[in-house]
This record gives structure tokens, sequence and C-alpha cells, in this order.
């Protein structure tokens, strides 16, 4: 350890630091206690000696010193660790040293791409203030946005060229570094070198994307015409930014969120301004994007208390299924906030008024209510069809209640309101355990959507394409069968969160040509399949959809794939100052990201 390293930890004062980031509450003479950042627990189990300046956790087994601790919740390095305890501690910081040539060049690539952001910034402020900027004001007016909101988040405008803000950085940084930065888009050449350079956003309204420390890191920007395929554009993955990693308006929620002890969650950049304006301020949002484990470990740093408010439309209320799913999983306490009129947050309070929408925050549900509720709306709970419809809607949210006092008390609830017994739904609990696990290999969706996303946004829920891929396999002379199953075969990820997984994998596996022919099919099954095949409804998903509905499933698990390793050799190659190859590589992650709309 370096000198200076030595004497900011025994200057820094590990209470105060950590505390910083969870709640400690004091449990002797020497010791503070809380509930570990680095796994999920209900109970205190994280322990910080005052004396020893020494952290441990008696559930995981994590310990060490503050420079530790700050490396570990913040996935920094050493040096870097050693830099944020100092300026949290006031203690100057010496001329910098690197521990290698590589680390000093991706410091100085990431001090300049911050001063790029900075000038963007700056940029879309003045362009939002011309004469081209006035149909975007108002449009922000007329979104009751006032010009000191519009300052403090720094909403800017994109002018529709192609060359804006290509000519105000020009000589700002080398053109690889331009190239980096997210902010303009090129074509590679077929020699590898780049094209010319033009803005990646134009005729947008743009919203600017902090990091918790307040400076800018990305943007996401709103079309101003309404025909334009892509509403919103964000930034692409870049050495400062990945979309889910990062949680918006964080760098202003995250004091009154440790003080107020809980975070509010919204959808949308919007909601989550005209919230915060209006005067709930520890509101973030997820900036269109499905929850990520990743964001939740990061709001764990400040709360385990979570209401989450989306849009009430389809799109929302699969988001927010999600974000509870993943939430419930990660132990935070979630409840879950619907709005009269099936009004957004930003029109709600535009519209109702701020104490109407804080009121509509008191009344916010467990989300074991909501989820009960929303079964109660999805299915007719008079049928016995329907019972068993809202119970498998209901099954996965129960099994992830990290709890077993808390997951009885959610089957005791769900019987209630379906007007069935709790027995049949623990029974039900127990054979889903058993037939619906995952297999090897299969991705979850724990720490990043599933490639279903689209599909789900376009039909709310997975009811339907199971019922018709059940319905297909049932039907050994459908004209679809073999197709259907050449599809599954190949994809996995179409049906891996079906509570029939386990069944359509071992009718996969086996040479019958239908899943009734399976040898060993339980007497739950055989109903299941029975009552699916007698009784089954186009109306949830048209059966001329299907076959088109899967390979967008499909499609869509390629397209992810093929971004993670892109986005994986980006970061390789610009750590190890290849641009030539770091600029092929983002040149086909922006086509990939411009080919990723869907038609459904």
């Amino acid at each position: 350890m370096s000198d200076f390293a030595q004497s900011v930890k025994q200057q820094a004062d590990i209470v105060r630091v950590i505390g910083e980031y969870i709640t400690l509450k004091k449990s002797g003479a020497q010791n503070y206690s809380g509930l570990c950042p680095f796994h999920g627990e209900k109970t205190p189990s994280f322990s910080v000696h005052v004396t020893r300046q020494f952290y441990h956790c008696f559930g995981c087994g994590v310990s060490g010193d503050v420079f530790k601790f700050v490396q570990e919740i913040d996935k920094v390095s050493f040096p870097e660790a050693v830099k944020i305890v100092a300026q949290k501690c006031g203690i100057a910081l010496p001329k910098r040293e690197f521990s290698s040539p590589e680390e000093a060049a991706e410091s100085r690539l990431r001090g300049r791409l911050l001063e790029l952001h900075e000038q963007a910034t700056a940029f879309f402020e003045e362009q939002l203030k011309s004469p081209e900027g006035a149909r975007a004001r108002e449009y922000l007016t007329g979104r009751g946005l006032k010009p000191e909101t519009i300052a403090k988040f720094r909403i800017g405008y994109a002018p529709e060229g192609f060359g804006g803000l290509r000519d105000r950085l020009n000589g700002a940084a080398p053109p690889e570094v331009l190239r980096t930065s997210g902010l303009f888009g090129f074509k590679a050449q077929e020699d590898g070198s780049a094209g010319r350079m033009y803005d990646y956003f134009r005729k947008r309204i743009t919203f600017p994307i902090s990091n918790e420390g307040g400076r800018v890191i990305a943007f996401t920007a709103r079309a101003l015409d309404s025909d334009d395929p892509r509403k919103y554009l964000n930034s692409p993955a870049t050495p400062l930014y990945s979309k889910g990693e990062v949680l918006f308006n964080l760098d202003k929620a995250r004091q009154a969120i440790r003080q107020q002890n809980f975070a509010l969650l919204v959808e949308g950049q919007m909601d989550c301004i005209s919230v915060f304006a209006a005067g709930v301020t520890p509101v973030l949002a997820t900036s269109g994007t499905a929850f990520t484990e990743q964001q939740a470990r990061l709001l764990r740093r400040y709360t385990t208390r979570v209401v989450v408010n989306f849009d009430p439309d389809t799109a929302g209320t699969s988001a927010a299924e999600k974000s509870i799913a993943l939430l419930t999983e990660e132990g935070f306490e979630v409840r879950v906030v619907t709005l009269e009129g099936g009004l957004d947050p930003d029109r709600f309070v535009r519209e109702r008024g701020i104490q109407a929408y804080a009121e509509a925050l008191k009344r916010a549900l467990r989300h074991s209510d909501y989820l009960i509720e929303r079964a109660r709306k999805l299915f007719p709970v008079r049928t016995a069809q329907g019972k068993v419809e809202a119970v498998n809607f209901l099954l996965p949210h129960i099994r992830r209640m990290p709890h077993p006092i808390t997951q009885d008390e959610f089957v005791k609830d769900s019987a209630l309101h379906l007007g069935i017994d709790a027995a049949l739904i623990r029974a039900e609990l127990r054979k889903s355990r058993t037939i619906s696990k995952p297999s090897a290999g299969t991705v979850t969706d724990r720490g990043k959507p599933l490639a279903i996303n689209h599909f789900e946004r376009a039909i709310g829920n997975l009811t339907g394409l199971e019922r018709s891929i059940l319905h297909v396999l049932c039907t050994r002379d459908n004209e679809m069968h073999e197709e259907v199953v050449a599809l599954l075969r190949k994809h996995e990820i179409i049906y891996s969160r079906f509570e029939t997984h386990s069944l359509i994998a071992r009718f996969l596996s086996s040479d019958s040509s239908s899943i009734f022919e399976l040898a060993d099919l339980s007497v739950h099954e055989r109903s299941l399949l029975a009552a699916i095949q007698s009784g089954f409804s186009m109306k949830h998903l048209p059966a001329s959809n299907l076959l088109a509905i899967m390979r967008v499933i499909a499609e869509k698990e390629s397209r992810e794939r093929a971004r993670e390793s892109l986005n994986h050799a980006l970061s390789d190659a610009v750590k190890s100052m290849d641009f030539t190859l770091a600029r092929r590589i983002q040149a086909q992650l922006q086509e990939l990201n411009e080919d990723e709309k869907i038609d459904l």
C-alpha cells in the first residue's frame, strides 16, 4: 500500500463511509450493524468494527477494510477506491500514479469521454434556446416543464443536421476517441478504416444520463416527429455507459432515498422529471429497459424499500411484473401503485396535482396484493379453468418469495381472493418446483431481460403462446406441427419461462409425434393437456401469428447474444487501445441497434 493510501486509511472513518451506502445501527460498544449490501437478507448480519476499521458479514463471509468495501460496492479498482475515500474524507489528492500504462491510458480515455459528454450537453442546451429549438421548447412547455426544471436536468435539443455536434467537437479529441464516445455514427469501410462521422442524435430532445457523481455519461433522446419509428434513442454502449447498469436521476435522488428510506421507481425520464420537480424527490427511472440485477445491486446501496409505478399499458404492466420478480428475489420490500384513470405518473401529476399523487403513493399495494388483483382481472376466476390460469400466473411469483413465512402468507391471500383451498395452491407449488426448473444452459430472467421482451410487449403475458404451442404439440396432424417443433428444438428460450417447460423439453427429446404419447405423463399433466386440446380458444393468440411470433423471439435471442458478445469485445478493444478494432465493433453495434425495431 502506498504512503498516501495508508494515510487515507488512517484518517478515514469506515463507519461514516459505509454509512453513506447502507443504514448502520449501533450494536455494541465498538460495532455497527446493517443489512449486507453484497447478498440479499432480511436480518442484519453485516458488522463494522470502529476500532479495527474493518467490516465482516456473518452471512456471506465478505470482509475487508474501507478500500475493499468501496472497491466491491462501486466496482472500481484499488486506486479509484483510494481516490473516492479521500474525496469523501476531504483529503487532497496527490498527482495521480498508475500501476500500468494500460491503466493510465484507460483513465485518460474515460476522462476525455466525460469532457466530450459535458461539451455535448452544453451544445444541446444552447440549441434548445436557438430558433431551431422553438418546437422542442414548445413540446417541453406543453408537458408542464418550467425553465428551472429544464435547466436542472440540463435538457437540450439535437438539431436536425448531420454535423452540428461533429463540427462543435472537431479537434476536441482525436478521431478515434470521438468515435468511441457514442455521440457519433459512422460506417466502417471494407479495409477496416472508419468512414465520415455524423451526429448520432438528430432532431431530438436530449435528456442527459449521469453517473452517481452527476457527470454526464450518455443521453436518451426523444424524437419530435410522431412518425419516427424510434420514439426514444439511447446512447450505445461505451466505456462510460452500459444501459442496464445505470438508474436515471440517481445522482439527484440518492440523498432523498437514504433519508426517506424508499425509492420510487418509474418507467421513463419524463415521468421521473415531472414527479421530482413536483416535490417527490426519491424517484428513479429505468429509462425504458427491463430492471436488471446490476440496477438492483446499485439501488441496494441506498434502500431495500421500493415503490413501483410503471405506465398502466400492456408494456408497463409487463415491465412492472418483471421488476417485481427481480426485486423480490433480491430481498426488496416492494409495493405497487396503480393510478386512477389509467394515467402515467407525468400526466397524473399535471392533471391531478402532487397532493393526489402523494395520496396514491400512500395507498400503494403490497406486491402480492397487486399480483393477486392482476390475476383476478386477467382470468375469469368464477370458472374452474380461470382459477387454474390465475394460480399458474401467481405460482412463479410465490416461488420467488425469499422467506417461507411471507411465501405462505402469499399462498393464503391468493387462496382467499381466488376462492380456493390454500392446500391446493401449496400442492401446485410443490409440483411446479419439480416440473418448471430450467435445464442447464437455459437463460433465465435474473440479471438481464429474456429475449422475449418484444413478444411480451405485444400480447401482455405468456399464456397465449404457451396454450398455442401446447395445442399444436397435442395435434400431430396440425399443418404447423413440424415447423413449431423445429423452432422449439433450436430455441429453448421460446418456452423456457413456461410452467410446462419440463413437459415440452421431455417431448422434444423423445420420438413421440404427439405430446400425449409421452409415457410418463402425470395425472395433472394429462388433465392440463386435455383441457387445452378440448377447450382451446385462439382469442389469446391467433394461430396465423404463432410461427411469426416464435421467429421474432428467436431473432431477438440472436440479437441479444450478438450484442452481448460485441459489448465484451468492445470493452477488450478499448482496454488494449486497439481503436481500429473498436471502431469496427462500434459500427456493428450501431447497425444492430438500428435494426432493433420488430414488427409484430
